[in-house]
């Protein structure tokens, strides 16, 4: 199948092993001095080392490979604490890829069918609820005003070069923030420009980095505001706000803003 998989440039790693440190699902070794992908089925794919690697010599391409196969992983992990498993759990539900609740499913089944072996509960989906800031109804006059001054707003769909974006303060958010947040418009809209994106599900994201590039280099904007989930999917979109930064002839700031789960702003600083 064709799927995202990590690849590692070999001239440029220098064998420091940080990547198989944060690689969660041990994909990786060294082996002669150099990182290796020794098991494709292995790899998820998230690209959660990437920012580990001091050299650089980490990316994540798209191409024929195994499918992901997380038994070795569940196998690994439930001789562990519990709530470490819980938690990883959680980081793969949110990362939006049924293919992880289908592994962790089969894993179960397998576990249940085995009479010596352990019986967990079902996975569930997170509830949110009233857990979430600003769920609770609110009366009619309650109504809030956009601080919305453009469309459209997908970062495909905008022109990067308009005038719109000219001398402003641009925020690049993720698809899932603004429903996290009761009041993502006061908090982040007023008098900037807003365009949205998702790392993980939307096609070409390799264009973002070209488009922002040009909104600072055409455009002029001021700053750039990114503002992602605090899942691991979405740190790709600060990732691309930074290249495209650096390729950028104008030098604008950076601001990273990371929102949980629960609808709490969790950092907000400049890199």
């Amino acid at each position: 199948m064709k799927r995202k998989i990590i690849k590692i440039d070999e001239e440029k790693c220098n064998g420091c092993g940080l990547c198989i440190t944060h690689c969660d699902e041990k994909a990786l070794e060294i082996h002669d001095g150099k990182a290796r992908l020794i098991d494709e089925g292995m790899c998820d794919g998230l690209g959660l080392c990437l920012d580990e690697c001091p050299e650089g010599a980490l990316s994540v391409e798209e191409r024929e490979a195994e499918p992901f196969s997380g038994g070795k992983l569940w196998e690994d992990l439930v001789q562990k604490e519990t709530l470490i498993m819980e938690d990883y759990l959680r980081k793969m539900s949110e990362s939006g890829d049924t293919e992880f609740h289908k592994e962790y499913g089969n894993f179960l089944k397998l576990m249940k069918d085995d009479p010596n072996g352990p019986v967990y509960p079902d996975l569930q989906a997170p509830s949110f609820g009233k857990m979430v800031p600003g769920a609770a109804n609110f009366p009619q006059e309650d109504k809030k005003q956009s601080e919305l001054t453009h469309w459209p707003i997908q970062l495909h769909l905008v022109d990067p070069m308009s005038d719109i974006f000219s001398g402003k303060d641009v925020v690049l958010a993720a698809d899932c923030v603004a429903y996290m947040l009761a009041d993502f418009h006061k908090m982040f809209l007023k008098d900037k420009k807003l365009v949205i994106a998702c790392a993980r599900l939307d096609r070409d994201v390799e264009l973002y980095t070209e488009e922002l590039r040009l909104m600072v280099d055409v455009a002029r904007i001021n700053t750039l505001t990114a503002v992602i989930m605090q899942v691991p999917c979405c740190s790709g979109l600060l990732r691309i706000a930074k290249e495209a930064l650096q390729k950028a002839a104008r030098k604008v700031p950076l601001k990273a803003i990371v929102v949980s789960t629960g609808g709490e702003v969790l950092s907000e600083e400049w890199v």
